[in-house]
């Protein structure tokens, strides 16, 4: 027999037995659905995350200070006060391959209105900053660098602590109350949305020089020192070279001589999008393992039912093989069988599964990307657990002695 007619052989003895049939290949196409959703949501969720990474700017280093140390704990990164506003000017005139530095503190405070108030972070950054990380105003204007010189007790808010304190009222020009100090509103920023750190827009930024005297404390035995300074590389090019460079001054700038280590550390953007990318692919590959158990229970079941048909249909089977039928036709009569359940099973699943992620993704109001990787993954999955499953129960029909097979009931 050719390819064409077992293919038809085998429908037709599917068909026969609608309600075994469809019961058999429902776990497939149970399996087959959640590995399309799943992966589709693992795929979304690597997307949101390089996405909001992307948010913070574009080629963007993250200098932090070192780690202070209480006896023979370390306090963690930032906790010593290593960087100061100096090395940021430093780094922005020696570092040939820097566009732009912003140096910045932060911290929390609480922020009062009226009535209203919130707690929230509170961001010193020079004038500079909404271009490093662009992030601009919504309304009204940023502070420039006269602010900075005067030490000017203004203030742009994130759009959430606007919405917090003043509801449809307009914010700008109105004074609120920051640890003791009145702050006049210059600006509303706009919206930039949740990331994996923080909420970005609940935050307000005032000029450096003014959350240096007048917000963090400053003291001049320290000099200016800020906890962090963001640079902007002139190029996606400049990165490695901004990073080789950053690292020269600073250790010359702190009298850091080898083998003693680094009292900063440095990140750039890319490698925050490998370490989100790792953590995804993990989330994702674990998610895909967890509804590639389902496909598994699918090959098993149909497994069972294909026992189950050879034991039902053994005196077709000696009858076949007395008029002369081979070992082969045989076994491939039921493997081919095995194989169009989980075919159809695998067509199900698939357009159940786009449906579920597109459900999701609507009423979840999720990031889900269907690939046809997945897809086409899923699917040979599914054709390989049907042959693999389908070839036991077929080998056990080729091997039945017609003479025994004919005899049976």
């Amino acid at each position: 027999m050719n390819l064409l007619d077992l293919v038809k052989l085998a429908w037709k003895s599917i068909v026969s037995n609608r309600m075994r049939s469809g019961l058999t290949v429902l776990g497939i196409i149970i399996g087959i659905a959640a590995v399309i959703a799943l992966l589709a949501i693992g795929q979304g969720a690597k997307i949101e995350t390089d996405k909001q990474i992307q948010t913070l700017g574009t080629n963007l280093i993250f200098v932090r200070s070192g780690a202070a140390a209480a006896g023979h704990v370390s306090m963690g990164t930032g906790s010593s006060n290593t960087l100061t506003w100096e090395d940021a000017n430093a780094l922005a005139k020696i570092c040939p391959a820097i566009e732009q530095v912003v140096p910045g503190l932060q911290g929390p405070q609480q922020v009062q209105f009226g009535n209203f108030n919130t707690n929230t972070t509170i961001c010193g950054v020079t004038a500079n900053y909404p271009f490093v990380r662009s992030f601009y105003p919504k309304t009204g204007r940023f502070f420039n660098e006269a602010d900075m010189d005067k030490n000017a007790r203004v203030c742009c808010l994130g759009e959430t602590v606007a919405e917090t304190l003043f509801g449809d009222e307009d914010p700008i020009g109105k004074t609120v109350l920051i640890k003791s100090e009145w702050f006049k509103v210059i600006a509303v920023m706009e919206h930039k949305g949740a990331s994996m750190f923080s909420d970005q827009d609940d935050q307000v930024f005032i000029p450096l020089s003014t959350g240096m005297y007048r917000m963090f404390g400053y003291k001049p035995a320290r000099g200016r020192t800020v906890a962090f300074i963001m640079v902007q590389p002139k190029s996606a090019d400049d990165v490695l070279p901004a990073v080789f460079q950053i690292t020269n001054v600073l250790r010359l700038r702190h009298k850091i001589r080898p083998p003693a280590n680094d009292d900063f550390m440095l990140r750039t953007q890319a490698e925050l999008m490998q370490t989100a990318d790792s953590i995804t692919t993990v989330f994702t590959m674990l998610l895909g393992s967890t509804a590639g158990i389902s496909l598994l229970v699918g090959g098993i079941g149909i497994m069972n039912i294909m026992l189950v048909s050879v034991t039902e249909r053994t005196r077709e089977i000696g009858i076949r093989k007395a008029i002369g039928a081979r070992h082969g036709d045989i076994l491939w009569q039921f493997v081919i069988e095995a194989m169009v359940l989980s075919f159809t099973g695998g067509i199900v699943g698939i357009l159940l599964g786009i449906g579920a992620s597109h459900a999701v993704a609507y009423f979840a109001k999720w990031t889900t990307v269907v690939t046809p990787s997945s897809v086409m993954l899923s699917f040979g999955v599914s054709i390989v657990i049907g042959m693999f499953f389908g070839i036991y129960p077929a080998r056990q029909a080729a091997r039945l002695n017609p003479i025994d097979a004919l005899r049976a009931d």
